[in-house]
């Protein structure tokens, strides 16, 4: 089978969606599949085993857009003619729409596969567009990475099918055994982008109020982004200089890091996955995360880590009950989540089937 993936932003920019249709394409690729991947992505990288095109103009702070981007994926998928388009869409993603319309005036099956959670304002922006274009009345086949996300675009779209396609992970690339503890201390971990919507900031206030309850915390927060200085005033405010921001990790960093955890911290409230969360959970840490949002695909509340709004008391619970973190911490090690890239795999084979059956013959 020919792919084409088509994405605003690729590697080497960092997100739940260029992590994701790298992991794809090779994925794919191993399997036999022939692979192309489309971008906006100026400086894109190009993994070896497939094909990556690049439509990107230089533009302040690299900017994933095109103004003629239509034109030139008229042109790729003319020339490849794949037997199924996937467009990968946040919020806004123009260039992945402009992908969209291309494929489906080509008459070529095409899936869009969404990655955020769709806020009220995105909800009713969706619902005015397709009031005005009718788009979701083309052979187009939706579909999200995460239940939560799936039910926030069922309720802006009554009646549309959605299907839930997960992000997928290699869990032997992290599992391992626990390093050993330089003290007694408990250490709290996050990894994740150092942006608004992801709420560090938060994460600090939440670590703040969990050590004066506990008072025997350490933390390692990885990742960078526009948060970064503000958090380190944070901390030099409150003398909180048992919280450690080390910045970006590559993959061999976070997983020496999960190794040596004891409790992982997602604070977002509107998490349309979460992979670092599936990382930590596959490595063996207890995760504490908020209900109703995409963690809650891999976490149950009392078996793989604490699912609630309390934040502080979902660390304090697991800092101060020993036993209940080694119980979490085996039961994850143990336990293959659904996430696999051969069960990705399928689901998103499932779409593209339905885009086939829809896609009227040329």
């Amino acid at each position: 089978m020919s792919i084409i993936h088509v994405t605003d932003c690729f590697l080497p920019r960092l997100g739940g969606i260029e992590v994701q249709v790298a992991g794809l394409a090779g994925a794919q690729r191993e399997a036999g599949e022939q692979v192309h991947v489309v971008t906006a992505t100026r400086l894109a990288e190009q993994p070896p085993g497939y094909q990556v095109h690049r439509v990107a103009m230089r533009l302040p702070w690299n900017l994933p857009v095109h103004p003629r981007a239509g034109k030139h994926i008229d042109r790729i998928l003319s020339e490849v003619r794949p037997d199924v388009v996937y467009a990968h869409v946040g919020a806004i993603s123009p260039f992945a729409w402009s992908g969209i319309r291309t494929s489906l005036r080509l008459g070529l099956p095409t899936v869009a596969v969404v990655h955020s959670m769709w806020d009220p304002s995105v909800q009713r922006a969706y619902r005015w567009l397709d009031r005005v274009g009718g788009w979701t009345r083309t052979p187009l086949v939706l579909g999200a990475v995460s239940t939560a996300a799936a039910d926030r675009m069922r309720a802006a779209l009554p009646g549309v099918e959605v299907s839930v396609v997960p992000n997928g992970i290699t869990p032997t690339q992290w599992r391992g055994g626990a390093d050993p503890r330089p003290d007694d201390s408990v250490h709290v971990v996050s990894v994740g982008r150092l942006a608004p919507r992801k709420q560090p900031m938060r994460l600090l206030e939440v670590l703040r109020e969990a050590q004066r309850q506990v008072g025997n915390l350490r933390a390692t927060i990885a990742g960078d982004g526009p948060e970064m200085a503000s958090m380190r005033r944070y901390l030099r405010r409150h003398g909180m200089d048992w919280v450690s921001l080390p910045g970006r990790l590559d993959r061999a960093g976070i997983s020496r890091l999960l190794a040596g955890a004891d409790v992982f911290v997602n604070p977002t409230v509107a998490e349309a996955f979460g992979l670092a969360t599936l990382e930590a959970r596959t490595a063996g840490v207890p995760v504490v995360a908020r209900p109703g949002t995409g963690v809650t695909d891999f976490v149950r509340d009392g078996v793989e880590g604490v699912l609630t709004d309390d934040l502080v008391g979902g660390v304090v619970r697991l800092a101060g009950d020993h036993a209940e973190r080694r119980r979490i911490a085996q039961h994850n090690r143990e336990t293959e989540p659904n996430c696999t890239w051969p069960r990705v795999l399928e689901a998103l084979r499932a779409c593209a089937d339905k885009a086939q059956c829809r896609t009227p013959a040329a």
